[in-house]
């Protein structure tokens, strides 16, 4: 009889430590729920300020395609970040396990090629979106407000650096720096944003160089005439 009434006592216990577990885990469950929607909350108003100025440059006078244009951009951003910090995390998680290179490097370009793919997916539905609520010059206004106006500043800065260049030239300047604008729009940060358009601005000033221009010295007149340009306007004052 005690030896039954000890055996109740201790299936009690088990059941009373279960429960107190049971209760732990969902009550830790509860608070990462909690602090997620709170960051994705937190997240989503910053991404719809970040919108609405991009979004406000185009004087929009109808409420409705207003917010469906700023809620596009918003979701973009917000799609963007998933896939980028998705991406990290995984390359993370492979070399913490993998020590061998070669595997290591097989395993984080395949992650690379799903990335790839999954931008691609994003940028065209992004584009289609845009495209049913505004005109192209308006996507024009919204892409170049997503990658910081460096395209246009950049096309301007070459046409002033170099006063020569032919409508060929031009063209191909033109139609790179697009390119890149294009590619950075998916970009996950600033600085990976302005990388993107680097490694295009090496690949002009390379295609400069082989015309024949020394784009070194072209950019040392530009900035001889910059500073006479200034220094004369002050005296105009």
């Amino acid at each position: 009889m005690l030896k039954k009434s000890a055996n109740t006592k201790h299936i009690f216990s088990l059941l009373f430590a279960v429960k107190k577990a049971v209760v732990f885990t969902l009550a830790l469950f509860v608070f990462a729920v909690t602090v997620y929607a709170q960051q994705t909350d937190e997240l989503k108003v910053k991404l719809t300020d970040r919108a609405q100025k991009i979004v406000n440059t185009l004087q929009l006078s109808d409420t409705h395609t207003y917010n469906k244009v700023v809620g596009s951009l918003v979701n973009q951003y917000y799609n963007l970040n998933q896939i980028h910090d998705g991406y990290k995390a995984t390359v993370n998680t492979i070399k913490e396990k993998n020590t061998v290179k070669e595997e290591a490097d097989k395993l984080i370009a395949d992650e690379t090629s799903k990335k790839s793919a999954a931008l691609k997916t994003v940028h065209t539905f992004f584009l289609n979106e845009l495209s049913a609520n505004l005109t192209a010059e308006q996507i024009e206004k919204i892409k170049d407000g997503m990658t910081y106006n460096v395209f246009p500043i950049t096309y301007a800065a070459y046409q002033k650096m170099i006063l020569s260049l032919t409508d060929s030239q031009k063209l191909k300047i033109y139609d790179w720096l697009k390119e890149a604008r294009e590619l950075a729009m998916d970009e996950g940060s600033s600085d990976d944003k302005h990388k993107m358009f680097g490694k295009y601005k090496g690949k002009i000033n390379n295609y400069l160089s082989a015309q024949g221009y020394n784009v070194k010295k072209e950019g040392e007149e530009w900035a001889k005439r910059e500073a006479a340009a200034k220094q004369e306007k002050q005296i105009q004052n």
